[in-house]
């Protein structure tokens, strides 16, 4: 089963009050594509299709013709959407019974017949452009820990989530009698994380354990986290797609979608799909820098025909001048781009910052290579190490311990 994995779309998400739907109909033009390339047997959404809970029309009409659009790219694709905490689960789901049709599946919201739990409508069949069945995928929608329904009248409140995640999955299990793969969705934090750029004040975060998302899928979908990763200790098999365009300075990092290729008994293939952002988040100067040679890096760093959000970094020492943003605005007023913020860093903390950053010479003869290379990296790029990239420096640091062996 090939699946085509992207959460956190973010739609009507503004930056500074500055509209952003032309970036978000691009992407969602550039996802059509993708998916007429690749041609997987299911999208899954993983939650955060919209910014608020309260989108406006025009948001979501761009929602529903991109999606059409993306539909129509490869039609024999199942579309799995699932609400995240920033959406509405309600509206999401309004149409959902219209959006059946097309083949596209819809979970925002938890449900029970006749006083049991709705299994049927998070159990989605998945199947092939030759309408034979290649695997399911289980959609869970965005929940709080101590609110996911209570399955068995016993279940004390911190133990919902774990035992619900795991009831899921062992009904799936009765239903694949072909052993095919499995995809779950869910869209939360997982712990250990890398939440370079995420804003905690907005949306929350609620850690949950991997384990907690129970035992018998062969990959699970995440969504909430917008830094694309692929967390530790699972053997690939829990990923965050991350979002496909950045809604702050902060998420430094490219941002993309996640083709995943599951097969019966094998490890999975996993790759992903660069998002080309029309009008990119630049913080210029990288490194905060006093406000005169920071307007000189703004004026010869940007060019007159690019498009473009600006964060000036500026060094102070006391007080930002208060013609500072009006000095900056005048060297754009010619161009494309838009100045957003003027970002003060105080001289100050970058002194403490550098001092907390540094290891006494006990202190690193008491960690190892690896931690010290792990420092290094996260400092640099602020991001953890992939794990593949983990791998090859232990390989290097046992390799390097052999030769001076011999």
């Amino acid at each position: 089963m090939k699946i085509l994995h992207t959460s956190d779309w973010h739609l009507g998400h503004t930056l500074y009050n500055l509209d952003r739907m032309d970036e978000q109909n691009d992407f969602l033009t550039q996802l059509a594509i993708i998916v007429a390339e690749e041609k997987p047997d299911a999208m899954v959404v993983s939650g955060d299709v919209f910014h608020t809970a309260t989108p406006s029309a025009a948001v979501q009409k761009m929602y529903t013709d991109g999606l059409l659009k993306i539909r129509l790219a490869h039609p024999a694709m199942t579309i799995v959407v699932t609400a995240g905490n920033h959406d509405s689960s309600s509206k999401l789901e309004m149409s959902s019974n219209l959006w059946n049709v097309v083949n596209v599946k819809v979970v925002g919201s938890f449900n029970s017949i006749n006083g049991d739990f709705d299994f049927d409508k998070h159990i989605i069949e998945i199947k092939n452009s030759e309408n034979a069945m290649v695997g399911y995928v289980v959609a869970v929608p965005h929940c709080y820990p101590q609110n996911f329904p209570m399955l068995c009248d016993e279940t004390k409140r911190e133990q919902r989530q774990p035992r619900f995640f795991q009831t899921l999955l062992a009904e799936v299990q009765k239903r694949n009698v072909c052993t095919l793969p499995i995809v779950l969705m869910a869209h939360l934090s997982a712990t250990g994380c890398d939440i370079t750029g995420h804003d905690e004040t907005v949306g929350g975060i609620d850690y949950v354990e991997v384990q907690e998302f129970g035992k018998g899928y062969d990959y699970l979908a995440l969504g909430h986290i917008h830094c694309p990763q692929t967390l530790k200790n699972t053997n690939g098999t829990a990923r965050y797609c991350g979002s496909p365009l950045p809604v702050s300075f902060d998420e430094n990092y490219p941002h993309s979608i996640t083709i995943v290729t599951l097969h019966t008994g094998e490890e999975s293939t996993i790759e992903t799909r660069i998002i080309r952002n029309l009008k990119p988040l630049l913080t210029i100067p990288k490194k905060p820098t006093e406000l005169k040679q920071a307007l000189e890096e703004l004026k010869k760093n940007v060019s007159d025909d690019e498009e473009a959000y600006i964060r000036l970094n500026v060094l102070i020492k006391e007080h930002l001048t208060a013609d500072a943003k009006e000095q900056a605005s005048e060297i754009l007023k010619s161009k494309k781009a838009r100045l957003c913020i003027v970002k003060q860093t105080r001289e100050h903390l970058i002194e403490k910052e550098a001092n907390e950053n540094k290891l006494s010479l006990e202190e690193m003869q008491e960690i190892s290579p690896l931690e010290i290379a792990q420092r290094f990296y996260k400092q640099r790029h602020n991001c953890e190490m992939s794990e593949d990239l983990l791998k090859c420096m232990e390989m290097a640091i046992q390799q390097l311990k052999e030769e001076e062996q011999v």
